[in-house]
């Protein structure tokens, strides 16, 4: 059995910012994280670890703590306002590229253009893009083209976690839809993102098995889970190690591993520490031995 790193994978800079300036945070005072930091449960732990607390963005009264933070998936600006209004020292890690595409719907609302967001319309990230913005419609597939109002401009922005392909082909069906407006669309998937997903493509050529280490609730790591599914090959999503079960590698010849924007190094080294493990077992196993000795007589 073969074990294949992704060229791309792993903790993106936008959340290895986030958590030097939360730990930061933490260690100077006490400090209330509004929401999930990222979508990562062994980080959740880490920052209970500190002394951190967990509130709720839409909850003012959540937060015992001065100290607040608002996660690295972005808030509105109505919201942040209310928590320094309320008195609170806000610690914003928002990534820069959750930024970027706030300040780009922003950019297209200021200039008269229907706001139109691809992502999930619960995901924290997205329900912190259209916040100040009550116009804006959200959809993820075609079903959902009938909610985007006929106006004259339509501008349109994308969840940062996107796969390219899907938004692309969402933008070219909102142009058929509405062939007499002009569409624009600004580009706002981030570069790990595409990064990730090109290393995958690289991957699903080499494999004939795939294992996506991250959160269960991290949209960037289900999407990787959900390409090599639709590519036709076994796929295991696990968030740690000891997820990993030698049975479901009985069949695998090259096994391609890939990781996350928010799963952390030291996870990554352990799934392939445990990957190895199980490849040399199966190589000392008896069948193993049997069949290389069938192999060598014929």
């Amino acid at each position: 059995m073969n074990i294949i790193l992704a060229q791309h994978h792993g903790m993106c800079f936008g959340v290895r910012d986030a958590l030097r300036a939360t730990h930061a945070a933490a260690q100077r005072a006490p400090l209330t994280i509004l929401g999930q930091l990222v979508h990562n449960p062994l980080v959740d732990s880490h920052l209970t670890a500190l002394g951190a607390a967990r509130g709720e963005l839409d909850d003012l009264q959540s937060a015992a703590t001065q100290q607040v933070a608002i996660t690295a998936h972005g808030a509105s600006d109505q919201h942040r306002q209310a928590w320094h209004d309320a008195g609170h020292t806000v610690i914003d890690t928002t990534c820069p590229l959750v930024k970027k595409a706030h300040h780009a719907l922003a950019m297209l609302v200021a200039e008269g253009y229907q706001p139109v967001v691809i992502g999930q319309s619960q995901h924290v990230e997205v329900r912190g893009l259209i916040g100040d913005f009550p116009s804006a419609v959200v959809v993820l597939e075609e079903a959902d083209l009938d909610r985007v109002p006929a106006h004259a401009r339509l501008g349109i922005i994308s969840q940062t976690t996107q796969p390219v392909d899907l938004a692309l082909r969402l933008v070219e069906a909102i142009k058929r839809h509405h062939r007499s407006s002009e569409v624009r669309f600004i580009d706002t998937i981030c570069h790990p993102t595409k990064q990730r997903q090109t290393a995958m493509d690289e991957l699903l050529r080499d494999c004939d098995h795939i294992v996506v280490i991250g959160g269960r609730n991290s949209n960037n790591t289900r999407q990787l889970a959900q390409k090599a599914a639709a590519f036709g090959l076994p796929v295991l999503q696990i968030e740690h190690a000891d997820e990993l079960d030698p049975e479901w590698f009985r069949r695998a010849r090259n096994v391609g591993v890939t990781a996350g924007t928010s799963t952390l190094d030291e996870t990554v080294n352990a799934v392939m520490q445990r990957l190895r493990q199980i490849a040399a077992e199966m190589r000392s196993s008896p069948a193993h031995e049997f069949l290389r000795a069938m192999l060598q007589a014929a």
